[in-house]
């Protein structure tokens, strides 16, 4: 492992180097990688491990057509590399379970019953091992648990893999039965296109995971964007001005900035008065958020977002009910004026666009 400085925290993590792709065969030339779940991470880990020479089959129930479909276009041969859930499972080795989080404890008594001493369970999310009382799925004694989770949607694993950039995973292991388990789950690590793998634990990554999602990475991404949006707009701007201005120069600029050298190198790329409006008005905001994300963070360790997800997601209207809350933001004014302004763009940035995600399956959504 190398040992990183992490703001003056030091800490372990796996890199190409230390664990490179040959090792990675090596380590998995005897085994048989299933993917259960061809929706949103399924394409990207199960294309990314057989383009590196893996080998890989599916297991995708027939009856979700979409699904099965996209599989058959994307190369998978049923009968030979496409199997049901069942067939899947006993044929494989190492069972990675990559269906929703409110799916895993339909399929569990599935998974389970074709499991076999030695087998490994993989997961991409600490969801259902981390609740295990409100899931149902408590593996067997003799198989091994390990999960590697990208820090990315489906679309991300696959794109860095195609251009090369490979994307940030979390890796732990849960039980170790046969002695193997952290390299098996290391190696898969690197083979479905990681960067560099850091260590966590089943929970400490759903708790970061849920928290993350719920906070900065969408859900108080999109409503902080409403809220300035809004407040434009009754002031008098043009809906054009106000996507601009909340939407359009962060993630065409501004963001950018920051992945490249951190937020006090974008700082020092703006003006001035943005620099001191931006550095007086962080403690402000940081001040009305915190008790929310208090909040938040509580109600992931307590399980009462666990038990929201089941809930909701297990519901047999959730797809409509879906649809229909995404709707209601692709329909709003500000993202009416987000498709006017990015059909906008030159149209060679559309191509570079379109050229980075070709080849990528499955949707966008993790």
């Amino acid at each position: 492992m190398a040992t990183i400085d992490f703001g003056g925290t030091r800490e372990q993590v796996i890199t190409r180097k230390e664990f490179p792709m040959a090792k990675a065969r090596k380590v998995l030339k005897n085994e048989v990688i299933a993917i259960i779940g061809y929706g949103v991470q399924g394409p990207a880990q199960s294309l990314n491990l057989r383009d590196n020479g893996f080998n890989v089959i599916v297991g995708q129930a027939s009856q979700f057509k979409r699904d099965w479909d996209r599989a058959v276009q994307d190369g998978w041969k049923p009968g030979k590399t496409l199997f049901e859930i069942d067939e899947a499972v006993r044929r494989a080795t190492i069972v990675q379970i990559l269906v929703s989080d409110a799916a895993q404890r339909v399929v569990w008594p599935v998974i389970k019953a074709n499991l076999k001493p030695g087998d490994a369970l993989y997961f991409s999310h600490g969801f259902s091992i981390a609740y295990r009382k409100q899931t149902g799925i408590v593996p067997p004694a003799d198989v091994d648990v390990i999960m590697v989770a990208p820090k990315g949607s489906g679309t991300s694993v696959r794109r860095n893999f195609l251009t090369g950039a490979g994307i940030n995973s979390s890796f732990a292991v849960e039980q170790d039965a046969t002695g193997r388990a952290e390299e098996r789950c290391l190696a898969i690590g690197i083979g479905i296109g990681s960067g560099y793998l850091f260590p966590t634990t089943f929970e400490h990554e759903v708790f970061s995971d849920l928290t993350g999602e719920r906070g900065v990475l969408m859900g108080a991404l999109a409503g902080i964007m409403e809220a300035q949006y809004d407040v434009l707009r009754a002031n008098g701007h043009t809906p054009s001005e106000a996507f601009n201005e909340t939407v359009e120069e962060l993630t065409q600029s501004l963001i950018r900035l920051v992945d490249e050298n951190g937020m006090d190198w974008m700082y020092s790329n703006c003006s001035a008065t943005a620099q001191r409006g931006a550095l007086d008005w962080k403690p402000r905001f940081r001040k009305a958020v915190l008790p929310v994300f208090k909040e938040l963070y509580q109600r992931v360790k307590t399980g009462k977002e666990c038990a929201r997800v089941l809930k909701a997601c297990g519901a047999p209207n959730y797809q409509a009910q879906l649809q229909k809350e995404l709707r209601a933001i692709r329909d709003s004014e500000m993202w009416q004026a987000g498709a006017a302004v990015r059909a906008l763009r030159p149209k060679e940035s559309a191509r570079a666009i379109a050229k980075g995600t070709k080849g990528i399956s499955g949707r966008a959504a993790n």
